[in-house]
């Protein structure tokens, strides 16, 4: 036996145990497409082929192939424009030229328009050929998994910068209080929401704070709390008397929505530090908690309808804080919405009172409180909790 053939039989005996390949070849001409089945049937390969003799026929065909072998001179296509046109509905197939023209120059014009492979009737065997369409599919496969890892990448730097956006630094001068932030993304289940808080003081004794949630997950939900956020700090700053801001902000949200059916849930308070007192407005978010006197109660406010659905005006409810030691915590419902055991019970409202009235909780020093809630509700849950949470704690003296 030759080295030649003893080559070509260690190829072929190789070719047995590799994926068997699906083969579009795109050739109007019958004898070059019996020449390349030929070949194909020559290397021993394991393959499919199919054959087009048209750029329309093949459009039909593409999708169920892993790579396509394309002819540069059809009835319906001619040259780089034929290879144009075809790349363009290739979507994950690896396209390789295989022409009877032996020009170098439109062989590097056609991958750098996009084809894995030039290659030239008559001048490549079966192994040869066969092996070019391998390396070009594992090629397209590498280009893919890198684009979409880049997209990856992309859609994470976009997802930090709107998660900056949502969570701002307080915008406050006063020490009578302490301000603790927390903010958990769901991206650890792939998604983004629109959480968003913010803290302005205005005066010497007045203390403006918001958290809000944009219904649903993704870059858009986002990028709208962003604008609600930026619009509520501006509407504060400038003075817009306090049973106006959220009515505002209803507008800007309708404006600014890719959908009519978005909406938002808003919980603000305007706390009076003088006189330990704070107006509370509930857009259909869930209630404030109170810690004071060493226990957690929810604020009894008056709850109006969510943001987005039917321009209301959103009721006040005034909640005097007594003593010198409370803190008032405000969240988003991803806090709320865990399971606490197997069955379908969800933490809620009350559950997180419960939390908070354990002696456990007790011990935890305010700073770590938010931390601590949600570390409980992760495991009360059976695993993380799935969506956002986002909490201001706002503390005066020993805050409980």
């Amino acid at each position: 036996m030759t080295d030649r053939s003893l080559a070509s039989s260690t190829y072929a005996l190789s070719q047995q145990h590799l994926e068997r390949l699906r083969i579009l070849l795109v050739e109007d001409d019958e004898g070059d497409a019996f020449l390349v089945r030929e070949l194909l049937t020559e290397a021993q390969a394991p393959f499919e082929l199919t054959v087009a003799s048209s750029l329309r026929e093949a459009r039909e065909l593409v999708a169920h192939a892993e790579c396509v072998l394309l002819d540069l001179g059809l009835p319906d296509a001619e040259g780089i424009d034929g290879l144009r046109k075809l790349l363009a509905v290739a979507g994950s197939a690896a396209v390789c030229v295989l022409t009877g023209r032996s020009d170098e120059h439109l062989g590097v014009q056609a991958v750098a328009e996009g084809a894995q492979d030039y290659l030239v009737k008559g001048q490549v065997d079966g192994v040869w050929l066969v092996r070019a369409l391998r390396y070009a599919v594992e090629r397209k496969r590498a280009d893919e998994a890198s684009r979409r890892l880049r997209e990856v990448e992309l859609r994470q730097e976009e997802s930090a910068r709107l998660e900056r956006g949502l969570l701002p630094k307080p915008l406050m001068q006063t020490t009578q209080v302490q301000v603790e932030t927390f903010y958990r993304s769901g991206r650890a289940a792939g998604l983004l929401g629109g959480d968003f808080f913010d803290v302005v003081q205005t005066g010497d004794d007045k203390l403006h704070v918001i958290v809000g949630d944009v219904c649903g997950h993704g870059v858009d939900e986002a990028a709208l709390g962003v604008e609600l956020r930026v619009a509520w700090r501006a509407l504060v700053l400038a003075g817009v008397p306090e049973e106006q801001v959220l009515a505002s902000l209803e507008q800007v949200l309708m404006s600014e929505r890719r959908a009519r059916e978005v909406f938002a849930t808003v919980a603000s308070a305007t706390i009076n530090l003088q006189h330990n007192r704070a107006t509370v407005r509930l857009a259909g978010h869930p209630p404030p908690v109170v810690l004071s006197e060493g226990r957690a109660t929810p604020v009894h406010a008056r709850t109006g309808i969510v943001l987005g659905v039917r321009p209301t005006p959103t009721p006040a409810t005034e909640l005097e804080l007594t003593g010198d030691d409370w803190s008032l915590l405000m969240y988003t419902d991803g806090l709320i919405e865990g399971h606490t055991g197997p069955g379908n019970e969800r933490l809620d409202v009350d559950g997180l009172c419960k939390l908070l009235d354990e002696p456990s909780a007790r011990e935890v020093p305010l700073a770590g409180l938010p931390a601590w809630l949600v570390d409980r509700a992760d495991r009360d849950n059976g695993g993380p909790l799935t969506d956002d949470v986002a909490m201001l704690l706002i503390s005066r003296g020993g805050g409980r």
